[in-house]
């Protein structure tokens, strides 16, 4: 049986590209194209943000202090991921966490195998949870990445 990285004949090259599973590897993309997209401190704030609910990309952009091109350029990653979903009323655009994508996170980190000296069971959710800071209150990091934003400017 084929495995990530194997051919699906069980030869060493010789099977080619239609010899590979493409089930493991479309769902590998997608992962990763999520991870990816999580890796960004502006598309994290973003995600924070949208943990409280609903918001229009008005809010967004006034809370980030962001140019609206730039913040469509995130809203796109974290969309073309699968980690927000959109929706348009009349004029005004409205961005929401999608709970399931983020669920499958959680799931996909729950299978990882855990390495010597890693942290117990339990601790992967609380980890992604931090991950995606809440909105409610600003953490100090927020405020100093906003502070060199303005710097930047």
């Amino acid at each position: 049986m084929a495995t990530d990285g194997e051919p699906a004949d069980g030869g060493c090259c010789g099977g080619g590209a239609a010899a590979w599973r493409p089930s493991r590897l479309a769902g590998s993309r997608r992962f990763a194209q999520r991870f990816y997209a999580l890796g960004d401190e502006i598309r994290l704030e973003v995600l924070g943000l949208l943990r409280g609910g609903e918001r229009c990309v008005c809010e967004l952009t006034a809370h980030l202090e962001l140019a609206q091109s730039r913040l469509s350029f995130h809203l796109k990653v974290l969309k073309d991921a699968g980690l927000i979903s959109h929706r348009r009323q009349g004029r005004w655009s409205y961005y929401a966490v999608d709970a399931e994508a983020v669920g499958e996170l959680e799931a996909f980190l729950g299978r990882v195998p855990r390495g010597r000296g890693s942290a117990p069971r339990g601790s992967r959710r609380r980890l992604l949870a931090a991950a995606v800071p809440s909105c409610q209150a600003p953490a100090p990091a927020a405020a100093a990445v906003s502070r060199l934003r303005k710097e930047q400017r």
